[in-house]
């Protein structure tokens, strides 16, 4: 096998002389047309670039189709020299009918003859081995990628996240997960029997001579010229991987297959390859297709050599970011042969140091990581090794499986200051009951409840106290000027005061709600906090007006009857002493100043003592009365406060503690 450059030079060589032949026949014979054509269009290549088994053909056949065009090209030049040697143009009668016993003329047919037979033979073996190869790549379709259980789980968590935060995340945060996402559903639908493993390196690092030690033929270019590799490369050491590469985006020119060696395929059948171009290339579109492959392959080969393995570069902008991929990460010290003595060695212990220090756990002793390696492309030294590994890597087909396990952590990572602070969040009861009780005081549901006990106090001295009070209290409310003024200004100020509390406990609360929230939650929740807001002042005093005091006399407790008896009965002494003591004076009756002065002094006492007793008695139902009314009001308050603020809030709280719980799910472990 030769490089690339030697391989599309040979393709178009065989493509001219194929051509040409074509051409000669189709002048001769112009009724194996398009036979020719068919078999030009059928022609293999010469081994190198193939993209599936379909794209390979038979060497035999190949080469009984060169002998076919060899010996159809000497039959029609014989003819047409042997026509020339005896045909004298100047003679019309010889140049119509020459060779009039037919001998030669029959040879050449019968000769021209078998061999379209043969021709038609050979076409007719080729497309049914054709046809063959194709049932059988059909009958042999690499079967998907499956990932198990906790995998499943954890990607059905990250799409369920997904979608509980795209009215609260912007896009660009959720653009990684979403990106996951994608590739993982792409993967999942390409082959599992294939791993994808890509060959990333800095300038003159040796990569491509890796790729093509590990091939066991020159496929990429290799050179002192800077920088070397262009284009993504692709090497498949079995059939059915070209769904895989046509998702790297690598055209068909650049596919190429390994030597052909049976204990090779074997060690590392279903591995493709891909060498990349320089990370630190100059042209940026290098760069670029650098990252995007990386995105997209099972795992990696980094190759370092002893001059730029510790590039700031390599680790800063690769290995640091992708250590968690550490599983799927080979970093090979190449061009050991460079290094004397004991040099290589500690080289590579600080290699390790390094990796290390980008936090990738190295795969020794058997633990999960990276493996390190060193070796030389040039030399051939530690290829065997890593070949044996790299197979055992393959064989184990649970690459593409950890690299998307790997793609999940460090989306879930990135993700993590929007869902985990290490803080305890959401809206404890007390918070509730001082924003409740925020709100009662703005509808002043303390002095409406002071304002009811003072109302049904007064019912019960109207209805418990002397007539005589009770007409001088009314006397004294009628002397009193009425303004109207200080009142409407007393009514502005209370409702200014109102809505400022109502204002002050929705901030409140809000910050309570919001407090150890990441920041697009705690926002999500002031808005609703604040959404809840309008109109609240009005609906509390709608509320105030209609669960205040009841509309009537207040209810009256079962010994109102005896105490209005009782203040009856004392002023009817009142009277009656007095009548009694009127009819004496002015002779009507008997003198007799005891009993009417009695009565009279009965009924004058026993009036206020019957008041003060009631009085008395009135305190507790009126207390009663009035701790009634302040409790409508105040949950009439906490109500519309629950509906209008307390439910919204509650109801991002547990939007907030669904994503935590997907959020978990998602890492595999709980967040604090």
């Amino acid at each position: 096998m030769t490089a690339v450059t030697d391989q599309d030079h040979t393709d178009e060589m065989d493509h001219a002389t194929h051509t040409g032949d074509a051409v000669a026949a189709q002048d001769e014979h112009p009724e194996n047309t398009a036979s020719v054509e068919g078999d030009s269009e059928a022609a293999p290549a010469n081994g190198l670039p193939v993209e599936d088994a379909e794209k390979a053909s038979a060497p035999e056949d190949a080469d009984d189709h060169a002998r076919v065009r060899a010996d159809a090209d000497t039959s029609g030049r014989t003819e047409s020299k042997a026509s020339a040697d005896t045909t004298d143009p100047a003679d019309p009668e010889e140049s119509t009918g020459s060779w009039d016993d037919g001998l030669i003329a029959r040879r050449v047919n019968e000769t021209t003859a078998a061999q379209q037979a043969a021709a038609v033979e050979i076409r007719a073996s080729r497309a049914q081995a054709a046809h063959s190869a194709h049932a059988a790549q059909a009958a042999h379709v690499p079967a998907p990628l499956a990932y198990d259980g906790p995998l499943r789980s954890r990607l059905d968590a990250l799409r369920e996240l997904v979608g509980l935060s795209r009215t609260r995340l912007d896009s660009g945060t959720l653009a990684e997960a979403g990106r996951v996402l994608d590739e993982a559903a792409a993967r999942r639908r390409l082959s599992g029997q294939h791993t994808v493993v890509a060959i990333a390196g800095a300038t003159g690092s040796g990569k491509s001579q890796l790729f093509n030690a590990l091939a066991g033929v020159a496929i990429s270019e290799t050179g002192v010229r800077r920088p070397t590799t262009a284009a993504p490369i692709a090497c498949s050491w079995s059939d059915g991987a070209a769904t895989l590469i046509d998702r790297l985006g690598i055209p068909g020119r650049l596919r190429r297959r390994p030597l052909q060696s049976a204990e090779m395929e074997a060690q590392l059948r279903g591995l493709v390859l891909v060498d990349l171009p320089d990370h630190d290339s100059a042209a940026v579109a290098h760069r670029e297709q650098v990252d995007r492959v990386l995105a997209l392959v099972d795992a990696v080969i980094w190759v370092v050599d002893p001059e730029k393995y510790a590039d700031a570069i390599l680790h800063e902008r690769y290995l640091r970011p992708m250590a968690g991929h550490a599983e799927v990460m080979f970093v090979v010290l190449n061009q050991i042969d460079r290094l004397p003595g004991e040099a290589a060695d500690q080289v590579l212990d600080d290699l390790r140091r390094l990796l290390d220090e980008d936090g990738i756990a190295l795969g020794e002793y058997g633990e999960p990581g990276a493996t390190v390696l060193s070796l030389s492309a040039l030399t051939g030294d530690g290829i065997p090794e890593l070949r044996e590994v790299l197979g055992q890597f393959v064989a184990d087909r649970g690459a593409a499986a950890r690299r998307i396990s790997a793609d999940v952590d460090a989306a879930a990572w990135r993700l993590r200051p929007v869902y985990a602070t290490g803080r305890r969040t959401g809206l404890s009861e007390e918070a509730r009951d001082e924003f409740a009780a925020r709100l009662a005081d703005s509808v002043g549901a303390t002095a409406a409840g002071e304002a009811a006990e003072r109302a049904w106090l007064r019912n019960a001295n109207r209805a418990c106290g002397t007539p005589w009070l009770r007409l001088w209290r009314w006397y004294n409310d009628r002397r009193e000027p009425v303004t109207g003024r200080l009142p409407i200004r007393a009514q502005a100020d209370e409702e200014a005061t109102a809505r400022q509390r109502v204002e002050q406990a929705v901030r409140t609360v809000a910050d309570r709600a919001s407090g150890g929230l990441p920041a697009p939650w705690a926002q999500a929740v002031r808005e609703a906090a604040v959404r809840g807001s309008q109109g609240l002042p009005e609906a509390l005093d709608e509320l105030a007006a209609r669960a205040g005091l009841p509309v009537g006399r207040p209810p009256r407790p079962g010994w109102w009857p005896a105490a209005v008896l009782a203040q009856a009965s004392m002023t009817i002494l009142q009277v009656v002493g007095g009548l009694w003591l009127v009819g004496q004076i002015i002779g009507f009756m008997a003198p007799n100043l005891g009993v009417p002065v009695l009565l009279m002094v009965a009924g004058i006492i026993g009036g206020p003592l019957v008041e003060w007793s009631c009085r008395l008695a009135a305190r507790g139902p009126a207390r009663r009365y009035g701790l009634d009314a302040e409790r409508r009001l105040r949950e009439a308050a906490a109500g519309c406060g629950r509906a209008r603020v307390l439910d919204p809030l509650a109801a991002e709280l547990l939007r907030y503690r669904e994503v935590r719980e997907q959020y978990a799910r998602v890492t595999g472990a709980g967040v604090g």
